[in-house]
């Protein structure tokens, strides 16, 4: 049964003339009415009688109706999530996040995308950034959040810039100096969260190119662990920026410039697979809030900045990072 003998159908039964029908259906008469026939055929009853007030329904076009509005309807809907699936409205999001882009920067940036796009429905999956390429190239997610890995086999869209720093508790005798050597560092406890991280991994490598090798260190398995136990006094950490921006706006924590060490940063990218990146949906929307978001999101930490000395007023608020917003 087609599509265009259903409308037709309706539409009769609706104007209860074949002339306004065809008109309303953009066809010529004879093709309606060829239309009508065949429907008629296909189902083996009459479905109108000829009055002089026009087209009226048998019974068993009465009962007939309904059902042709409804698989009307139903397709209409089905137009309608189709249609929003290929503009990224509707549909599922897989999404795959490091650490510490799914913890302090992907709330921000799913607030902004649920927004324009309520009715997809968004799971996310957390792991290393090598763990998450993995995900990315089985296909069991659609986009990872990782720090920049190189692939053939996926396309990336740089985000942001993530810089790691040096954070005391406000006490600490570093916080009034407000820069510091390595070498002054290796003689702190030293508070390193989760030892298979790059995070870990780029803080070993800055000690072991200065030369210099921690007394002493605490080791705790995620970056909310090491900046409580910075906050109770038990060390030093080298912490993602993004991580902390709350609790250097709040007082919490004092950033240390380290004078002998080139800044430690990151670049953090959207990967996805080679082979669909041109396949639409709500993947491809949430890339485009990604680069919409893009500026904000490079925002960097103002150079410089060095926490108060003692007795000096405190510094005013600091601009937050890439996606802390409120």
């Amino acid at each position: 049964m087609l599509l265009a003998q259903l409308e037709a159908f309706v539409e009769v039964a609706r104007t209860r003339t074949v002339s306004r029908a065809a008109d309303a259906l953009y066809v010529t008469q004879p093709a309606l009415t060829a239309r009508l026939q065949r429907l008629e055929r296909d189902l083996d009853t009459k479905l109108f009688v000829r009055t002089p007030r026009g087209m009226k329904l048998t019974e068993s076009g009465e009962v007939f109706l309904p059902h042709a509005v409804k698989a009307l309807e139903t397709i209409a809907d089905g137009r309608r999530i189709v249609n929003a699936f290929e503009r990224g409205g509707a549909g599922r999001l897989a999404l795959g996040a490091a650490p510490a882009v799914s913890t302090y920067v992907l709330p921000g940036i799913l607030k902004r995308f649920a927004t324009s796009h309520p009715r997809v429905s968004v799971s996310v999956r957390t792991g290393h950034s090598e763990e998450v390429l993995e995900l990315v190239l089985r296909e069991q997610v659609d986009i990872g959040l990782v720090r920049e890995l190189r692939h053939p086999d996926i396309l990336s869209t740089p985000l942001y810039e993530d810089r790691v720093i040096l954070v005391v508790e406000p006490g600490h005798r570093f916080a009034v100096r407000g820069r510091i050597s390595l070498d002054e560092i290796s003689r702190e406890q030293l508070v390193l969260f989760d030892r298979t991280s790059s995070y870990s991994e780029l803080t070993n490598a800055v000690f072991r190119g200065a030369g210099v090798r921690p007394e002493a260190v605490m080791e705790l398995d995620n970056i909310d662990a090491a900046k409580k136990m910075v906050q109770q006094g038990f060390g030093v950490a080298l912490i993602p920026y993004t991580a902390v921006a709350d609790e250097l706006d709040a007082g919490l924590l004092r950033r240390v410039e380290i004078e002998d060490a080139e800044p430690l940063r990151r670049q953090i990218v959207a990967v996805r697979r080679r082979d669909r990146s041109a396949a639409g949906g709500a993947a491809e929307s949430f890339l485009a809030t990604l680069r919409e978001m893009q500026p904000e999101l490079s925002r960097a930490e103002p150079p410089g900045r060095e926490p108060p000395r003692a007795g000096a007023p405190p510094a005013p608020p600091r601009a937050r990072g890439p996606a802390r917003r409120r």
